[in-house]
């Protein structure tokens, strides 16, 4: 299962996101962490120290590896080179796997320990000084993008994306390749606008949506995010010491995370569950090619010096059961 969490900066959503992430690893489910933020603060909120989240080996930095390897013997693909972030699957392309062993996660993904439970942790890569003027972030969050349009999961598999900040999801495709959105809002104007805009955009390409209230301090509070979000509102957190522990460097074990806090995750969980009957994925796919026919026209032919509409296999699916193609 795909689950991206989304909201405005200071919103709340890398901590969600991370106690999202433990709650699965303690459930002994596999996970995988993806911090596609251009703050990159997941690995810390997992417990890391500013040396090991500086460690974290960039995708952005490993995209060659990664394209190659994806395009396995497609022949529409002649070369790593023409691929772009949008790039979708076809015959003789190799797939990604939740819990299997495999080149891109062994460049691009860290072991981080959980109490005694693991998670493979992957990281965008910071926007640095370097970029200033040269380099849009999001040719960095492509590389997630594009492992994403390969990623064949299933029930009690989760990937857990940790997104940029407000309407910039938007700025590609991404934001359609999740079985659910969970859009962390604080009870302010500015929470609320960033729901909206989220709104609008999600509508028109069915993505699912649900809001996490954070910050909620009392009825008021709660009553507000009532009105402006309706249905939408799934469950809503307050105040945690044990986050504030964590955030200090003295961590807790995992159990002790206050009772409503576990509840609202236990919510988060089972909603992201049931997602999985209402999958889609000719719909899924359908989605990965308007985008990538989208971004060829705009800039990739312009770019790549090819055709990538070419790229596009009409015949093909991507399924859950569907299998590819292995490294010799």
């Amino acid at each position: 299962m795909k689950i991206a969490f989304v909201g405005k900066g200071g919103s709340g959503k890398t901590t969600l996101s991370s106690l999202f992430i433990r709650h699965l690893a303690a459930a002994r489910l596999p996970v995988i962490a993806v911090d596609a933020d251009i703050n990159q603060h997941l690995g810390a909120a997992l417990g890391l120290d500013e040396t090991e989240g500086a460690a974290l080996p960039a995708m952005g930095a490993h995209l060659p590896l990664i394209k190659d390897y994806l395009r396995g013997s497609n022949p529409r693909i002649p070369s790593a080179e023409s691929m772009i972030k949008t790039t979708p699957p076809g015959e003789g392309s190799r797939l990604l796997r939740v819990g299997e062993d495999n080149p891109v996660y062994q460049a691009c993904a860290t072991a981080v320990t959980l109490d005694d439970c693991a998670v493979r942790l992957m990281a965008t890569g910071p926007f640095t000084e370097s970029d200033l003027g040269v380099a849009c972030y999001h040719s960095k969050v492509g590389a997630v993008e594009l492992c994403l349009n390969h990623l064949v999961d299933g029930r009690e598999e989760y990937v857990v994306v940790d997104m940029t900040a407000g309407s910039d999801s938007f700025a590609s495709g991404m934001f359609t390749r999740f079985d659910m959105t969970f859009l962390v809002a604080e009870p302010t104007r500015k929470g609320i606008a960033v729901y909206r805009q989220y709104k609008e955009y999600a509508r028109d390409f069915g993505v699912p949506l649900k809001v996490v209230g954070n910050k909620v301090q009392g009825p008021e509070d709660l009553a507000f995010l009532r009105d402006e979000v309706g249905d939408d509102l799934l469950v809503t957190v307050g105040h945690s010491d044990w986050v504030r522990a964590m955030e200090k460097g003295r961590p807790a074990p995992f159990s002790r995370l206050e009772e409503g806090n576990r509840h609202a995750l236990q919510t988060l969980h089972h909603t992201a569950d049931a997602a999985y009957g209402r999958r889609d994925w000719e719909r899924y796919t359908r989605q990965m090619v308007h985008f990538h026919l989208k971004n060829a026209e705009s800039w990739g032919n312009a770019k790549t010096g090819v055709d990538l509409a070419a790229q596009v296999d009409p015949s093909f699916v991507l399924f859950e059961g569907r299998t590819a193609p292995q490294p010799a």
